[in-house]
């Protein structure tokens, strides 16, 4: 009869994973000597215990959880350009439906991270009445995806008005790219 590691050191072994309690740093959960005895339920190398995502593959650097990527961003705010207000409201319309629940299911794949919705409008009208458009806007968005199941304290929402354009607003194609939604990484201290 060979002994297991534990057993020819006469040391005990709770969780039978072979690693000695003394050297195991989850001695009542089974895991790998490689995780130092504690189990890693999602292969991501980050011990169940410091991983802030455990059923989902994430970075190390990111506490276990996924990180969202260029890429991903680029497909938020691809959805972002199909979503419609009513004219001159915060009025979201239904054919928007489809696109917000998109949105929100890929934002659920990042538990962790927070996002800033920002509404932009053209420059029709006065600048105080775009600025509260777009933070209405930018607001009722927010309130739709938390309606889907995005956890409210990870979204925030601003209105920027009309001050940050991407395109001139001497056209109307120029005002139509200038009245958008964006997504972005809310940054430590806001965006």
């Amino acid at each position: 009869n060979e002994a297991g590691p534990a057993e020819l050191q006469g040391c005990p072994d709770r969780d039978g994973d072979g690693i000695a309690d003394k050297d195991d740093a989850c001695p009542d959960e089974a895991g790998p000597a490689s995780m130092k005895g504690c189990p890693d339920r999602d292969g991501d190398g980050v011990m169940d215990k410091d991983d802030a995502c455990p059923d989902v593959p994430g970075t190390i650097a990111n506490k276990g959880c996924p990180e969202v990527t260029a890429e991903i961003f680029q497909q938020l705010n691809a959805f972002a350009k199909n979503i419609l207000f009513d004219t001159g409201k915060a009025t979201i319309k239904p054919a928007s439906d489809q696109t917000l629940t998109d949105i929100s299911d890929v934002m659920k794949k990042f538990p962790t991270a927070k996002f800033t919705v920002a509404g932009h409008t053209d420059s029709t009208g006065s600048d105080k009445l775009n600025k509260t458009l777009s933070e209405s806007r930018a607001l009722a968005i927010k309130q739709y995806l938390v309606s889907k199941g995005v956890d409210e304290f990870r979204l925030s929402a601003i209105g920027y008005g009309e001050e940050r354009p991407i395109a001139s607003n001497n056209t109307a194609a120029g005002r139509k790219e200038n009245r958008r939604v964006e997504i972005s990484l809310t940054k430590e201290g806001g965006e």
